[in-house]
């Protein structure tokens, strides 16, 4: 069989050989089959260079294309503001104009929906969250008209397509294979939380892309840096100097980037800087292990406290200096809100501080307030949800339903609902979240910096929050951190479908086993999406989709 094709079909994922017997010598006659016809199919199928790069790329990219489809298939319905929507898309059309997020009269909900949209006032409007996420829908609303509900969408589907892509090519260096590769990118492709967060212009699905993205540099920056390493080490020990804790590693771009990337996710929303913090800790005890692997013959712990300031200022200045550009419109303009706080309302600083700009002081004032709605927002949502609860979904959140009796909308039933309701395909988030437990155990016990990195994410986007689990939060900030539970569960698939080497038995029961749950996984987004996107269906229809008591 083909070296390259063998390897994208059967590639082992992590390590396993610390729970492998050694087996004992057999002759040729008592050897047991290995593979399976399978196998020796796909062989085929990848027999030439040509065929094996075109699957290289028709893998993933098909996927991405099954993603576009079902993100902006009828995007523009409803044409109406749907949930938070009432604040982000009217918030990016008046950045559009003012540069800074505007006040509407009462009312304008109504009026916006009808395409009266010139209706906003040059007052500013107190926003929750920085200006980034904004900005990006605003590029849908120039593009097609603040008029037409597939522009209040568009860029947020955009962002939700490329995520299925950029997850993709993430599995794919994370485990070696482009089989797993587009399989994880098919699970995010028909995934309900994934889709939803595509087709409502919100923020979430823009700090879930930003931190994948980051993701995707720290990931890279572990080859990077074992790269230098070993030069940098082979160079200390050619020239005879001691190695002790071992070399700091200042030139490292990935980091960089992953700090601009990090500070890009908290122009969006605050919780860009977890993935910072965690990705920063993550980098710097990974780096101790790999010293310590390298043969550098010193603590571990000595080797965080050397290279961990470098870390630190490879990632957290610029990360910062990223997320103030994301204010550029409120800082180039003057009528935002706190614009000018320092020198109206409040009282500029004064001693050692007195020398810094006023609209340095303006901004940390404005940051400061944000802060204490974020803390104290406790104002009780029938769709709240507590995050102890995320991975169970026990309580998605209902964004848009309207029901109508026969007659009504083209209503053919004595009743029909229209709806669009975030919840994840439970065969995917079910199975994900179990993926995950696993995860931790087989982290713990051997040690896989890659497992370790999936689980990183995972922990960024989710543990946070359980700090704040009496404020108003929701299901759907799980977007945030879905990516790398995909991942998590694809490398659990990957252990399922076992290598070719693998005996035919296991190899074929695998192999059926994957092919069964992606099929009912594939059965049950079909079945579910109507109720992620809005479609009119009988009343009935939506009930049976009522799978606990507590989605209703």
């Amino acid at each position: 069989m083909n070296s390259t094709s063998s390897r994208d079909f059967d590639d082992v994922v992590g390590t396993t050989s610390a729970n492998q017997d050694v087996a004992s010598p057999v002759t040729p006659d008592e050897a047991e089959p290995t593979g399976s016809r399978l196998d020796e199919w796909w062989a085929r199928r990848l027999a030439t260079p040509l065929r094996q790069k075109l699957w290289h790329w028709g893998g993933p990219l098909a996927v991405t294309l099954l993603a576009a489809i079902l993100r902006l298939w009828d995007l523009g319905n409803p044409h109406a503001l749907v949930f938070d929507e009432t604040f982000y898309v009217k918030d990016a059309y008046t950045l559009m104009h003012l540069g800074y997020e505007g006040s509407w009269p009462g009312n304008a909900d109504t009026s916006f929906n009808s395409g009266n949209t010139n209706i906003f006032l040059s007052a500013p409007s107190f926003v929750a969250h920085p200006p980034l996420g904004k900005w990006l829908i605003s590029i849908g609303l120039w593009a097609f008209g603040a008029g037409n509900s597939f522009g209040w969408r568009i860029s947020t589907a955009v962002i939700g397509i490329l995520a299925v892509l950029l997850v993709t090519l993430l599995a794919r260096k994370l485990f070696g294979s482009t089989v797993l590769a587009t399989i994880a990118g098919f699970l995010m492709a028909v995934d309900g939380s994934a889709i939803v967060m595509s087709r409502v212009a919100l923020l979430d699905n823009s700090v879930m892309f930003f931190a994948l993205l980051a993701f995707g540099c720290i990931l890279l920056d572990r080859q990077w840096h074992a790269t230098r390493l070993a030069a940098l080490v082979a160079q200390r020990r050619a020239g005879g100097a001691q190695l002790d804790w071992g070399p700091v590693v200042w030139w490292r771009p990935w980091l960089f980037a992953a700090g601009i990337l990090c500070g890009l996710c908290a122009g969006v929303k605050w919780t860009g800087l977890y993935f910072l913090a965690f990705f920063a800790v993550y980098t710097v005890v990974v780096d101790a292990v790999a010293r310590r692997r390298a043969g550098i013959p010193f603590w571990v712990s000595a080797s965080i406290l050397k290279q961990a300031p470098a870390t630190f200022l490879l990632m957290v200045p610029i990360a910062l200096a990223s997320y103030v550009a994301t204010w550029a419109g409120w800082l180039l303009t003057s009528g935002g809100y706190y614009r000018n706080w320092a020198e109206t309302d409040g009282q500029p600083w004064g001693g050692v501080l007195a020398w810094v700009p006023h609209w340095f002081q303006n901004l940390w004032h404005y940051q400061a307030e944000m802060y204490n709605y974020s803390i104290n927002l406790h104002v009780p949502h029938p769709y709240q949800a507590n995050p102890f609860t995320w991975l169970l979904m026990l309580r998605p959140t209902s964004m848009y339903y309207q029901g109508a009796t026969i007659g009504q909308n083209g209503c053919g039933s004595a009743s029909c609902s229209s709806a669009i309701t975030d919840i994840a395909n439970p065969l995917i988030w079910w199975a994900a979240a179990a993926a995950c437990l696993y995860l931790v155990y087989r982290v713990i016990r051997y040690r896989e910096w890659r497992v370790g990195l999936v689980l990183t994410g995972v922990a960024a986007g989710y543990l946070p929050w359980l700090l704040y689990a009496n404020r108003t939060v929701f299901q759907f900030y799980t977007i945030a951190f879905e990516p790398y539970m995909i991942l998590g569960l694809t490398f659990v698939i990957g252990l399922i479908l076992g290598k070719r080497t693998d005996a035919a038995w296991r190899r074929m029961r695998g192999i059926l086993v994957v092919a069964i749950y992606l099929l009912f996984v594939t059965l049950v987004s079909a079945f579910f999406y109507p109720i992620w996107t809005a479609e009119q269906v009988p009343f009935w229809f939506w009930q049976l989709h009522i799978w606990l008591p507590s989605w209703r």
